[in-house]
This record gives structure tokens, C-alpha cells and sequence, in this order.
């Protein structure tokens, strides 16, 4: 006889950065594991330590980390605790990201700019990730900038489900807030049945290098909208769309948006704006400790740990949606 048999099982191994561990715990409870005890800390000049506290040696390892502010030094974490792994003779390493960072810089506007998008997945797959778990990408093509499996989860369902359960559905219109997002508001009509609208914007002649008119193309009046949208970040652009709504005669207006960055002036505008209900999921945490009646926020940890079951089963992501549709 040539070699050894080994009739050791497979072992799945939840690993957590310091960026959201709230949502990782989540996850953990869903899966009914713990998750693995990891020593990390800054030193004085910003270099960031890490070392987990069990051997990862031919297990299948997951490893979550949001890319939440500051942006730039949970990335470095990271790329740090996918290396330590790789280290550590990880069996797999999955990367589960719920919020991509750089996501927006998918694709090069002008000369000499970078497609950063593709650089954080260059430095993933170098670090040695061998698959990424994200939700909500700003754009699909995201998906080919990594080399090897990707598997991108929609919060769609659980958003849609829950303005279902809250509004007559006679009543609903979805509004895309800019043309770039409108394949994503055609899937919301496709699962609500409702129309859809589109806020158009379009720059004054008058007024150089800003946007200052929005024409609402569909008919809003007296109708519930629902605003969607991948992510909000300081807010300008969805209240100003939800201003144009409501003059042309919407009743009321809902936005829904996977990932609530929410920086700079957000705060004030979600607070000021006419909206009665922003509608998060729980990807990113709360920068602002925003407590406004109008806020909700629901969980992706279900959906996030049913596709890590999926991975570590070799069994199928693409069929957590496709029973949703």
C-alpha cells in the first residue's frame, strides 16, 4: 500500500475582524458555532496585530469582515488575517465581505483614475482568498475582477418582503432614484407587481456643475413610492429624489437601501427629510448611533449563514434565490 487515508470530516471555522463583530455573532448563532478566538490590536505607529487563538490546519475557513469607516484599516486587517491563515495551512479560505469597499470605483470615467474595485480583489486573491461572499455589489461585472467563485447575496427579498407586509400593494410604485439603478427597481416590480418610475436628473443650464432638476418619469401622484437603491452614503442624492416625489404628488415615500454608510451630512437629511421610513439592512453598523423613529434596520445574518451552509456543503447559493423569486 502507497500513502495514507485519512477518515477525518470536514470542519467549518468562523473568523471575525473587529469592523462589525455584532453581525458576525449574528452569523455564528445562525450556523450554531462559536466564533474563533482571535487576538488583534493596533500598535502605537497603526500597525495592525493579529493571531487566532485555534488551529485552523485543514479546515475550511470563513472569515468575515465588513469594510465599514475607517475603510482603508479593516481592509488592511483583512488581507492580515487572510494571510495568517493561509499560514496557519487553512484547508479553504472564504471571504465573506458585506459591504465591498470601493465598490463604486468599478470602471475608469476620465484618464489617469484607478479601478479600485478591482485592485481590492487583486489584493484579496493575493493575500489568499479563494472566494469571496458579498452582498449587494454597486455593480455585477464586480464579480469578474476576482479570480475564483463569487458568490453575490441579495437583500432584495428581505427589503421587499417587508414593505410588502407593510403597504398595500395596489397602491406601491417603485422608484429607481437615477437610470444606473434601474435593473435593480425592474427586479422590485417583478417581485411586488407594482410600476415603476424613474427620477431623471438633469443639470440647469444656468447653474454650472450641478444638478439642480429632477424630472420624475411615471406617475407617482397619490401613489406609495418606494425609493431603492444599493446604498445611501451622505444622503444628497435620495432626498433630493424624494423631494421630487412628493411634488409631483406622491402620497408618501419609502426608501430601501442594502447598505447604510451614512457619513458626513446624512444624519441631518435623513432627519429633515419628508421620508417617512429609510428602510437598512444590518451590513454595515450604525456610524451614527441613529435613533429616528423613521430608521429600520433588518438583519442579513439569515441569509448570510444559509450561503456559508451552502459553500460548506457543496451545495448551491444561486438556489437561496431562486425558491425567493
Amino acid at each position: 500500500m502507497t500513502g495514507i487515508k485519512t477518515t477525518g470530516e470536514k470542519k467549518l471555522m468562523l473568523f471575525s475582524g473587529r469592523a462589525h463583530p455584532e453581525l458576525a455573532e449574528e452569523v455564528a448563532h445562525q450556523l450554531g458555532v462559536s466564533l474563533v478566538p482571535t487576538k488583534a490590536f493596533d500598535f502605537a505607529n497603526g500597525e495592525i496585530y493579529v493571531r487566532f487563538q485555534e488551529s485552523a490546519r485543514g479546515a475550511d475557513c470563513f472569515l468575515m469582515q465588513s469594510h465599514t469607516a475607517p475603510i482603508n484599516k479593516w481592509i488592511m486587517e483583512q488581507l492580515i488575517m487572510i494571510d495568517a491563515l493561509k499560514r496557519a495551512s487553512a484547508r479553504s479560505i472564504t471571504v465573506i465581505v458585506p459591504f465591498y469597499g470601493y465598490a463604486r470605483q468599478d470602471k475608469k470615467h476620465r484618464g489617469r483614475e484607478p479601478i479600485s474595485a478591482r485592485l481590492v480583489a487583486d489584493l484579496m486573491k493575493t493575500a489568499g482568498a479563494d472566494r469571496i461572499l458579498t452582498v449587494d455589489l454597486h455593480t455585477d461585472q464586480i464579480q469578474g475582477f476576482f479570480d475564483g467563485p463569487v458568490d453575490h447575496l441579495f437583500a432584495l427579498p428581505l427589503l421587499a418582503d417587508y414593505v410588502a407586509a407593510k403597504v398595500d400593494p395596489t397602491k406601491l410604485t417603485v422608484v429607481s432614484p437615477d437610470a444606473g439603478r434601474v435593473r435593480v427597481a425592474d427586479r422590485w416590480c417583478d417581485r411586488l407587481g407594482a410600476p415603476l418610475a424613474i427620477v431623471h436628473k438633469r443639470r440647469d443650464k444656468d447653474v454650472a456643475n450641478q444638478v439642480t432638476v429632477h424630472e420624475v418619469v411615471g406617475n407617482v401622484k397619490g401613489r406609495v413610492c418606494i425609493l431603492v437603491d444599493d446604498m445611501i452614503d451622505t444622503g444628497g442624492t435620495i432626498c433630493a429624489a424624494a423631494d421630487a416625489l412628493f411634488a409631483n404628488g406622491a402620497e408618501d415615500v419609502i426608501v430601501t437601501a442594502t447598505h447604510g454608510v451614512l457619513s458626513g451630512p446624512a444624519a441631518d437629511r435623513l432627519k429633515n427629510s419628508k421620508v417617512s421610513e429609510f428602510v437598512f439592512t444590518n451590513t454595515l453598523p450604525d456610524p451614527l448611533d441613529l435613533e429616528l423613529d423613521k430608521i429600520t434596520v433588518l438583519s442579513m445574518a439569515p441569509t448570510i449563514a444559509r450561503a456559508v451552509r451552502e459553500v460548506f456543503e457543496d451545495g448551491s447559493v444561486t438556489s437561496l434565490f431562486d425558491e425567493q423569486a
